[in-house]
C-alpha cells in the first residue's frame, strides 16, 4: 500500500470517527433534553404536593375528616410518584455520565486518527517536495552539462 493510498484510508477513518462523534453528541443532547424534562416534573410535583391540603382548608378552618384523608392520600401519592422520578433521574443522568465518557474517548479516537492523517499528508508532501527538487536538480545539470559540451 503506497502513502497516497494510506491517506485516503486513514481520510475515510477519520471522517467514519466523526461520524460516531456527531451520532454520540446527538444522543447525548437527546438525552439532556429528557433530563430537562425530569428536572421539570420533579418541579411540578413539588407545586402540586404544596398546593394541596392545608390550602384547601374550609371557611371553618378545618377540613371534613374524608376531604383530609383524600388530600393526605393525594400528597402521598405524589410524593410517591416524585420519588419515582428522582430514581428515574439519576438513572439516566448515570446513563448520561457514560455517554458522555463514550464521547470523550470516540473524540479523543477522531483527534489521534487526525493527528496520523496530518503527519501521512505533511511526509506525502515532503516526498513530492524532494522529487520536485531532485527533478529541478537533475534538468539544471543536465542543462549546465549540455552548455560545456
Amino acid at each position: 500500500m503506497n502513502r497516497r493510498d494510506a491517506i485516503q484510508s486513514l481520510d475515510t477513518l477519520v471522517q467514519l470517527r466523526s461520524t460516531e462523534v456527531d451520532k454520540l453528541q446527538t444522543e447525548l443532547a437527546r438525552q439532556e433534553a429528557t433530563r430537562a424534562r425530569y428536572q421539570a416534573n420533579l418541579e411540578r410535583l413539588a407545586s402540586l404536593a404544596e398546593g394541596s391540603g392545608a390550602s384547601g382548608k374550609s371557611a371553618a378552618g378545618r377540613l371534613a375528616p374524608a376531604l383530609a384523608l383524600n388530600c393526605g392520600q393525594y400528597k402521598q401519592a405524589v410524593f410517591t410518584l416524585a420519588d419515582h422520578h428522582r430514581t428515574d433521574l439519576q438513572l439516566h443522568e448515570a446513563n448520561m455520565a457514560v455517554s458522555q465518557r463514550h464521547l470523550a474517548q470516540a473524540w479523543t479516537r477522531r483527534e489521534l486518527l487526525g493527528k496520523v492523517l496530518e503527519q501521512q499528508q505533511d511526509a506525502l508532501a515532503r516526498e513530492q517536495d524532494r522529487a520536485a527538487r531532485k527533478r529541478e536538480d537533475e534538468i539544471a545539470t543536465q542543462s549546465w552539462l549540455a552548455g560545456r559540451a
